[in-house]
């Protein structure tokens, strides 16, 4: 392919394919022979977990553009209806390739592993088959609500993601009587339930909803079964209200949750066997179209495969577990805020803990000297001990303001609860912003010392999370320098109020004035490579696909710029397309933690640059959401950031690079030795302990 003969649409890469294309990269991941067994069910189950998400929102929106009649192309060209097919071929391809391994690959070496998965309830000994039907009756059959449908009872509603039974029951006494009824798989008891053996060194699960087929005739006295299968419904999850229309986001907000269990239905998943009759009574009473139903050769909704991860007695099919370590520029028995005085402070997680960003928090809600602390929440645990310290702040005095972002999608319930609990102890809240998400990651301690006022700020490529801080790579600063704290101080005033600095000092935000900022820099290195001089440009991120952004780095390779990206997920730009980007060569990197820092490295004449923020480059990122952009200054700091990155870009292992057609590969490892960047930063976290 050449520039020549490519389009203007040509040119791009679907989103929506593109990210399926991500998931792909997950599957390979539960494929690969040499990752312990445990590690690629757990792998599968993201597979499925993913796609859920990918329906509820992705699909959904397109749903609603196609309903709206919107005729509109995306940046590859491709109307809403014709991504949608596309992405129904490309699902139901992939939900064939997920049960493949599962069926053919997991579940016999899970036999041979000691772990024996039930298909079906037919396939229980007689001692099982006694055992669960008493498992039924005492603790399943309390808990069920059978629904059968008839004239005087309509079709129930049924909730989204939730996994139901629907049969088909034929009245004893009237044989020419036909009805359907269903019964929802309660979310509240265990799904995977283990039972007796026989075998010696095995042990045995069934599924829930085997056990509940199986005794399925007890809840329906008087009539026949005639036959009885799984299925499930995925619906439009997407929130749609008018923010500039709602007088309490928050209300408006809880509103809306109520009703994403009942959005349209965008996806049907049944059991492939599933009875004709039964399956045109669900696709008629959803209703759903016949391509958008998705025969299952297995049992749906395969995310609880992480439940059989959870397994006791299956730790050598594991990772040996990484503890993260203390990080590099810290002494744990010194106190934090005379070392952040001294020089700044970079973390790296999970290579090294969390634990610092949450005792800056504890200590700054505890110290006399504090007088105030400001930060950002999108996504919080649920047990978050950053919430307990700001209460604790509040309570003890200080001036707490707290941004919890309510439209944080499937996190909006958990944030509703952490705002009211935050507003109780004392602290100032604020909802986020109309028409924006607060997506930036800043906490700003406002300390009272003997020379004057100081400001400590964290700034971070992820969120205050301290579960999943365990489980992402994010990178943090700690830092006091009086330029950062100006501009920390302006952010809070613009999200509190309605104050605009006249400049900042060293923070760039969106939506008014990041994109400008990356355009300025691209073209920088463009214009630099055009006066060869030294220009190359290093991009860390989750997803690239942003037009501008995109062309501007396609100009920056026409002129000579070498460049690296190490996109995670969507990438949306093609690499190495002669005459177009010859020069830019695209990476992803799967592994045990999901990659999620953003990291901006610009070659600047052989004065590098170096950035880290919390978006991507997406017009979402750039436009509608409130993200920072912050630069890393001191010399050590930089230096130890650029060998982060070159470790990445030689990564051999879990790397997969695209190819100019847009699917991606693994190097040809023969004769090599391999890296994983994971694997390694483990080990250089390890060293520095020692």
């Amino acid at each position: 392919m050449t520039d020549t003969v490519l389009s203007d649409s040509e040119k791009f890469i679907n989103r929506e394919l593109s990210w399926l294309d991500f998931d792909d990269r997950i599957l390979n991941e539960a494929k690969d022979s040499s990752i312990p067994l445990m590690e690629r069910l757990k792998f599968l189950s993201i597979t499925a977990s993913n796609l859920d998400e990918f329906f509820m929102v992705r699909v959904a929106s397109l749903k609603d553009q196609v309903n709206a009649g919107y005729k509109g192309r995306d940046i590859a060209g491709m109307t809403a209806l014709e991504q949608i097919e596309a992405i129904q071929n490309y699902t139901h391809d992939f939900t064939d390739r997920q049960y493949t391994t599962y069926n053919r690959s997991l579940i016999p070496l899970l036999l041979n592993s000691g772990l024996k998965i039930i298909s079906h309830f037919e396939d229980l000994t007689e001692e099982q088959s006694e055992y669960v039907d008493k498992y039924f009756r005492s603790e399943v059959f309390p808990v069920l609500t059978p629904m059968a449908v008839d004239s005087s009872r309509p079709f129930p509603l049924i909730r989204n993601k939730s996994l139901n039974i629907g049969a088909l029951l034929q009245d004893k006494s009237d044989k020419n009587t036909v009805d359907f009824a269903t019964v929802q798989v309660p979310g509240g008891l265990p799904r995977v339930v283990t039972i007796p053996t026989d075998e010696d060194q095995c042990t045995t699960v069934i599924l829930l909803e085997q056990i509940i087929e199986k005794n399925i005739s007890r809840l329906f006295t008087g009539y026949k079964v005639l036959c009885a299968t799984p299925y499930r419904v995925m619906r439009n999850a997407d929130l749609p209200f008018d923010e500039d229309e709602a007088a309490d986001l928050l209300i408006e907000i809880e509103k809306q949750l109520r009703r994403r269990q009942w959005g349209e239905p965008i996806r049907l998943e049944v059991e492939s066997g599933i009875d004709k009759q039964l399956l045109k009574v669900l696709k008629r009473e959803l209703p759903i179209h016949e391509e958008a139903v998705y025969r299952i050769r297995g049992p749906l909704d395969l995310t609880f495969l992480m439940k059989v991860y959870l397994l006791d007695g299956f730790d050598d099919l594991k990772d040996k577990p990484f503890t993260p370590q203390q990080p590099k520029y810290l002494e744990p028995d010194r106190d934090l805020f005379e070392q952040i005085r001294e020089h700044d402070i970079l973390l790296h997680h999970p290579y090294e803990t969390f634990d610092p960003v949450v005792k800056f928090i504890a200590k700054a809600a505890s110290d006399p000297d504090v007088l105030a602390i400001k930060q950002t929440l999108y996504r919080v645990s649920s047990h978050s001990p950053i919430i307990a310290s700001l209460a604790a702040a509040a309570e003890n005095g200080k001036q707490v303001s707290v941004l919890v972002e309510l439209k944080a999608r499937f996190d909006e319930e958990n944030n509703i609860v952490w705002a009211r609990k935050l507003e109780e102890a004392g602290c100032h809240v604020i909802y986020g912003l109309v028409g924006l998400k607060t997506h930036s990651k800043i906490t700003l301690v406002v300390r009272r010392e003997e020379d004057g006022i100081r400001r400590y700020v964290h700034l971070g490529t992820g969120n205050y999370n301290d579960s999943t801080a365990k489980l992402y790579t994010d990178m943090g600063l700690l830092t006091c320098k009086r330029s950062y704290g100006e501009d920390a101080t302006a952010v809070f005033n613009m999200l509190s109020g309605y104050s605009e600095p006249m400049a900042w000092n060293k923070l760039s935000l969106a939506p008014q004035w990041l994109r400008k900022k990356f355009l300025d820099l691209i073209r920088r290195e463009e214009h630099t490579a055009t006066k060869k001089r030294p220009a190359r440009i290093i991009a860390k991120m989750n997803s690239l696909c942003d037009k501008e952004v995109i062309e501007a780095l396609y100009s920056a390779s026409a002129a000579g710029v070498q460049i690296d990206l190490i996109v995670r997920g969507i990438c949306c730009l093609r690499a190495g397309v002669p005459g177009l980007s010859d020069n830019i060569q695209v990476r992803s990197i799967v592994g045990t933690f999901l990659e999620h820092s953003r990291i901006f490295y610009f070659e600047n004449s052989g004065e590098p640059e170096i950035y880290m923020g919390s978006a991507d480059w997406m017009p979402r990122n750039l436009d509608k959401r409130v993200e920072i952009l912050f630069p890393v200054e001191d010399p050590v700091l930089k230096k130890d950031i650029i060998e982060l990155l070159n470790i990445q870009l030689n990564d051999t292992k879990k790397a997969r690079f695209m190819q100019p057609d847009g699917h991606y590969e693994k190097l040809d490892m023969r004769g090599k030795k391999p890296v994983s960047a994971q694997e390694t930063f483990q080990a250089m976290a390890m060293k520095n302990k020692k």
